[in-house]
């Protein structure tokens, strides 16, 4: 394990594109910055383990999710059964479009429904 000391706003470089930074210093806590490219995934340890795990009990579950529902809790996005803005049900209403979707125009600007 390579150990370093570093001060507020100091960073370190992980390769070539990760940079963690030291943002501040509590009595109990430090506080990190990690910039990194999209495609490598950040996440506490904690949180990786919890991933781990639940991968390899869906790789041994033999299509019995059950077990899963512990471990993994739906997004935000998740919807309930009955839900009726779900897009395969044909009475639920059109979501609405920004003018920029209209169009296909692909600009960086807020627009206006």
């Amino acid at each position: 394990m390579l150990v370093l000391s570093r001060r507020t706003r100091d960073s370190i470089m992980i390769g070539h594109q990760i940079v963690v930074t030291v943002l501040s210093i509590g009595r109990d806590q430090v506080r990190l910055g990690i910039e990194a490219p999209a495609d490598v995934e950040v996440h506490r340890e904690e949180v990786y383990r919890s991933i781990q795990h639940a991968n390899r009990l869906a790789a041994t579950s033999a299509g019995d999710v059950s077990q899963l529902a512990g471990v993994v809790r739906p997004g935000p996005a998740a919807a309930k059964p009955g839900d009726a803005t779900r897009r395969d049900d044909p009475a639920a209403p059109a979501p609405e479009r920004h003018d920029a979707e209209r169009s296909g125009s692909a600009t960086s600007g807020t627009a206006t429904p």
